[in-house]
């Protein structure tokens, strides 16, 4: 019994999303004392490690040329967006950075339109304009820069987050576009591996070795980044992408929880109010293909297969 309710796709998704918030926390927690450039690039080491020894160990094949050069250049967006989300999450508040990082997702239709000539639909760009209202009524609702013992550049804190969401969305297009091609397996050692070999000569270039105190939180980064991309393939494995969409916004839960513990930070009514619209806005977007089919189909929703 144990073990059947501890293999259901919506618990291992909740448990992989807590994890997820974990890991911010972490970061936002070392990231001062131990160096985002160390963390980084150490995260992804360890973190290629273990996808490295999974796409041996499952005896994937060789990736071709055009797969290496496809993936090195997602990589490489990749360590831009995971550069500036970590510098965003120390310089605002936890459950702030998690709520305003959910527009990634209001912002995958254009860039779909860019990358791959999607066409937008009025629904997607109505509900990104309210999920945009959204995210006004959040960033003003936060207040003072300041954050409890820790002087923060907000504005800054503020660009670079949408900086990371922006290079997400073109991140999940670009995956969409080679998830038909290869299997997870290979998509996540690329994942890691890239960002590790770009930023390992950089770092022991400008910065040298960290302190070995850090070593074990790095260590512990990378095993939880790879234990979350591992326990989410498997509940996308099991259940409907449409049943676990709205598991993703339990991270916001996740966040103010450990926010309030670790930062004594105090999110404000208008950060609730305003992650609630993105979060709307998001589910808009994330259904709509199912409602239209509804439409087309002259059907409840209820009626049609997933």
């Amino acid at each position: 019994m144990l073990t059947r309710l501890l293999a259901a796709p919506i618990l291992l998704a909740v448990i992989a999303i807590a994890m997820g918030t974990g890991i911010d926390a972490l970061v936002k927690g070392i990231a001062p004392g131990a160096g985002l450039h160390h963390l980084l690039a150490w995260r992804f080491l360890f973190g290629a490690l273990i996808a490295f020894a999974v796409f041996r160990a499952k005896k994937r094949p060789r990736p071709s040329g055009e797969a290496i050069r496809f993936h090195t250049i997602r990589g490489l967006l990749q360590v831009f967006c995971a550069f500036t989300f970590f510098y965003a999450l120390t310089q605002l508040r936890l459950a702030e950075a998690t709520a305003l990082g959910f527009t990634a997702a209001l912002m995958v239709a254009p860039v779909a339109r860019i990358v791959i000539g999607e066409k937008i639909s009025p629904v997607a760009v109505g509900a990104a304009l309210i999920g945009f209202l959204g995210v006004a009524l959040a960033v003003w609702g936060s207040g003072s820069s300041e954050m409890p013992g820790q002087e923060s550049n907000r504005t800054l804190g503020l660009v670079s987050l949408f900086a990371a969401t922006i290079g997400y969305a073109f991140v999940l297009v670009l995956l969409r576009m080679r998830a038909t091609k290869e299997d997870a397996t290979t998509i996540a050692m690329f994942t890691n591996v890239v960002p590790a070999i770009a930023l390992l000569p950089i770092t022991f270039g400008l910065f040298g070795f960290p302190a070995l105190a850090s070593i074990p939180l790095f260590l512990l980064l990378g095993m939880l980044g790879y234990s979350v991309w591992f326990l989410m393939t498997l509940a996308y494995a099991k259940a409907p992408a449409q049943r676990l969409a709205p598991i993703e916004y339990t991270a916001l839960v996740w966040s103010a929880i450990l926010g309030l513990i670790f930062f004594d930070e105090w999110p404000g009514w208008q950060l609730w109010a305003g992650a609630v619209i993105i979060i709307a806005s998001c589910m808009i977007v994330a259904f709509e293909d199912h409602f239209r089919t509804r439409r087309d189909a002259g059907l409840p929703a209820s009626d049609i297969p997933e």
